[in-house]
């Protein structure tokens, strides 16, 4: 990486300007699972092109154009954060995806469950069992990469579960039970979201929150990955299968039925499903 580079002034998504740093975007397409020539291809693209102001979204872009050139599957987990930001425009496909994510952990899932508090009922969006361990999720999804989870969410929710807890107690079926409520959202959260979280025993998870077992590892733990980072579908035949709760890459194999009613044209069926197996390896 040359010197020049390294006094290139980029725009970050807050409009802050920072100094474009090479080593973040290494990092970035190691952990999309590019091999380090083809990396090395894509800091080169991408220095090549640096101008001063250019927003961090401009140079994402033009890394991902040369990356997905070179590997479909580098480049769908390399648009993982942007693919997860685009499971809407509800957040039901996000909850679907994190109940995908649970039952790769060897739990049971139910999404959309009513379920009796102390003193109401309550909708609780994910609901994952596994021994005596049941996990409540609440799912907080945002579409802007910006958005924060603040403390009222956490307040909330954890006082949505306190009396589902509650109503649990004095149940036969419900001695012995390892009850977890848990908050998860797509962004991030603020310091005193989980201040309170960490002090009444909320479990918060987030896109890089815990760190290093956050989101986007537990993702990639599970080898999961959603129909939104192919590029040989349009936005609207994505929307048409997260309707039909095919949230899943791989998913797209066993549902032929679903996407045959898309009438996608034979050479791009055909593209798809080779991008859909390169990225799924």
């Amino acid at each position: 990486m040359s010197t020049d580079s390294q006094s290139i002034q980029v725009r970050k998504n807050n409009g802050e300007l920072v100094p474009f740093d090479g080593n973040k975007l290494k990092e970035a397409l190691r952990r999309s699972k590019a091999s380090e020539p083809h990396i090395q291809l894509v800091l080169d693209q991408v220095v090549s092109s640096l101008q001063d102001g250019m927003s961090t979204k401009k140079i994402y872009q033009l890394a991902y154009n040369k990356l997905r050139k070179l590997s479909d599957h580098s480049a769908g987990r390399y648009r993982l954060k942007k693919a997860i930001l685009q499971l809407g425009p509800s957040g039901y496909p996000f909850e679907h995806f994190v109940g995908k994510l649970f039952e790769a952990d060897g739990y049971t899932v139910k999404t959309g469950q009513i379920v009796e508090g102390k003193c109401v009922k309550h909708e609780v969006d994910v609901v994952a069992g596994k021994g005596n361990r049941v996990v409540m999720v609440e799912c907080k999804f945002h579409r802007s990469d910006g958005a924060k989870s603040d403390v009222k969410i956490s307040l909330y929710v954890r006082s949505r579960f306190t009396d589902i807890e509650k109503g649990m107690t004095n149940k036969p079926e419900s001695e012995n039970i390892d009850f977890q409520p848990m908050l998860i959202t797509n962004t991030r959260f603020t310091e005193d979201a989980i201040a309170f979280g960490t002090c009444s025993g909320l479990k918060l998870i987030s896109w890089d929150y815990p760190v290093g077992n956050g989101l986007k590892e537990w993702i990639d733990r599970a080898g999961l990955f959603p129909i939104t980072v192919l590029k040989s579908i349009t936005q609207k035949e994505k929307e048409y299968l997260l309707g039909q709760a095919i949230v899943l890459c791989k998913q797209i194999e066993s549902h032929i039925g679903e996407i045959e009613k898309l009438k996608i044209p034979d050479s791009r069926f055909r593209k798809l499903l080779d991008e859909v197996r390169a990225v799924t390896q």
